[in-house]
């Protein structure tokens, strides 16, 4: 089982499928990095000598920032955001869409569960 990046890549699948499991590499990139290192897309991950396993560990900490230090950045950039106090980070803060969708209807997935009305208990008193 190939391992790159912490992460460890499908044995059943095409190396250029397997390589986007890895956070931050896309199908754009995966492609990309075998074109730069002669490598067949349509090989199996099982198929992959060491040797190529070890060039595309090597090109992938030289050229991209990928899992953990990726992720690490976009949260700095969404913190910066918020401390700002700018627009987009107001909206982060609040767990609310970012870019401009409607909120009255839709947007459940971020807002998060639907939140009922509560109802006073009680009702007209008796004299």
């Amino acid at each position: 089982m190939a391992r790159i990046a912490g992460v460890d890549l499908p044995r059943r699948k095409r190396i250029e499928v397997g390589l986007t499991y890895i956070y931050g590499i896309g199908p754009c990139i995966s492609k990309r990095i075998l074109q730069q290192l002669n490598i067949n897309a349509d090989t199996k991950t099982d198929d992959l000598s060491e040797t190529e396993i070890n060039s595309i560990r090597k090109l992938i900490d030289k050229d991209y920032k990928v899992e953990g230090e990726l992720r690490t950045e976009v949260s700095m950039n969404i913190k910066r955001l918020m401390d700002l106090g700018s627009y987009r980070g107001l909206r982060h803060r609040k767990s609310l869409p970012v870019r401009g969708q409607r909120t009255s209807t839709n947007a459940r997935t971020r807002k998060g569960p639907r939140r009922s009305a509560i109802k006073k208990k009680g009702g007209v008193k008796k004299k």
